[in-house]
């Protein structure tokens, strides 16, 4: 057996290309907003993370400018050594006093901020407990460790109190979920979470790449949103989504943040933010704590846009977010939904296993403060027409306005 022999023998790619279906690795080649040009047709997207539309803001363009014009391009070494910045310092000081925690520390991507906060934390003796719906950067993270690892059903919090009595009291136990799961847009359930750290003593790690900026009175993100930011022991966040930039971030206690600074690989031996990254990261935080009525134009689009999907038919899951999953069913399904939506000039993200459950492959819709009506409206009336041709619904529900 070669090593190559196991991509000679991976044929899935190209039955589903020769079927003209493949849904992946599809090259944008221009973005105006909501609007994007891809493989020669103009689209209106609901696939992005921009959930605050500030990609275009004159503002948040203006900063990266400035910050291109005083450091250059790229900071060209990794944070242990010559590539820590000064706006890398001015960055997570301001990050730590808008989460609302002693500090902060930035890194390159959030892929890597999970990788670093939980290779450094889990060592031999320790357990890490994770909902089987986290991110893929977590699930990674936790096989990179040397200690316990387990998983408890997606946001049953009954199942996590079982695992979690099985665990002898005396090993140190960090449990780790998302805020807003990204596939199905539902939320972890951090009260009764925060009732068993209570009770069982253990630290609480939350990734909110998907709720930062989008969810609480001041955009800090679940934990606000739930009133227990007191009793999260480290919150991470990634600017790719609400902060229209590039890079990953965490918050806790300084002690906490001082060890992972020291102890993450991920973090001392990756190139660090580039500088525009970082200043466009700094223009965002004053948007998000001037203009809330960007995440209240978010929430009434979100709540127009999955009642009108479960008004058609549509199955759109748990979601309580911005992120409204349209289930398709079996995999072939969601790649012709797919196929008929992007025909019809709509760009989703079609979503199947092992990155949802078998048989609950979906349409991964999210949305940006930033859409307009009439673009929201065409895309509820392109779903019915796409959904009507595959019978995923009926002809006889109401007409979508």
């Amino acid at each position: 057996m070669g090593i190559f022999d196991k991509c000679l023998n991976y044929k899935r790619v190209e039955e589903v290309q020769e079927k003209d279906m493949y849904p992946y690795f599809i090259p944008i080649e221009n973005i105006n907003i909501n609007n994007v040009d891809a493989q020669g047709k103009k689209m209106i997207m609901v696939g992005s993370n921009n959930y605050l539309g500030l990609t275009h803001h004159p503002k948040v363009i203006e900063a990266a400018k400035r910050a291109i014009t005083n450091y250059g391009t790229s900071s060209c070494g990794a944070r242990l050594f010559s590539g820590f910045l000064q706006i890398h310092v001015d960055l997570e000081q301001r990050l730590a006093q808008f989460m609302n925690k002693p500090a902060a520390l930035t890194f390159s991507t959030g892929f890597l901020t999970n990788q670093g906060i939980i290779t450094a934390m889990i060592r031999t003796g320790d357990c890490v407990i994770y909902d089987r719906g986290v991110h893929a950067s977590i699930v990674d993270a936790c096989r990179l460790t040397e200690g316990k690892i387990k998983k408890f059903r997606h946001n049953d919090t009954t199942d996590l109190e079982r695992i979690l009595s099985s665990t002898p009291s005396h090993m140190p136990t960090l449990v780790v979920v998302d805020g807003v799961y990204s596939m199905e847009g539902d939320l972890a359930d951090l009260p009764n979470i925060i009732k068993l750290k209570q009770k069982h003593k253990f630290r609480l790690l939350v990734d909110d790449a998907h709720g930062i900026g989008v969810l609480g009175q001041n955009g800090r993100g679940t934990a606000e949103h739930f009133k227990v930011e007191e009793d999260v022991d480290l919150i991470m966040g990634t600017f790719s989504k609400s902060f229209a930039s590039l890079g990953g971030f965490v918050v806790g206690e300084k002690e906490a943040i001082s060890f992972i600074q020291h102890h993450s690989d991920s973090l001392k031996y990756s190139t660090s933010m580039a500088p525009a990254s970082a200043s466009v990261v700094l223009a965002v935080l004053d948007i998000v704590e001037n203009e809330p009525k960007r995440r209240e134009r978010l929430w009434k689009i979100s709540n127009k846009m999955r009642s009108g999907f479960q008004e058609l038919g549509f199955d759109t899951g748990s979601s309580e977010t911005h992120i409204i999953p349209v289930i398709a069913g079996g995999d072939e399904m969601a790649f012709m939904f797919w196929k008929l939506l992007k025909e019809d000039g709509i760009f989703v993200n079609p979503i199947i296993s092992p990155a949802v459950p078998k048989g609950r492959a979906l349409l991964r819709t999210s949305y940006s403060a930033s859409h307009r009506e009439a673009e929201l409206n065409r895309v509820l009336k392109s779903f019915k027409k796409c959904g009507r041709l595959l019978g995923l619904i009926d002809w006889k529900r109401k007409e979508c306005s």
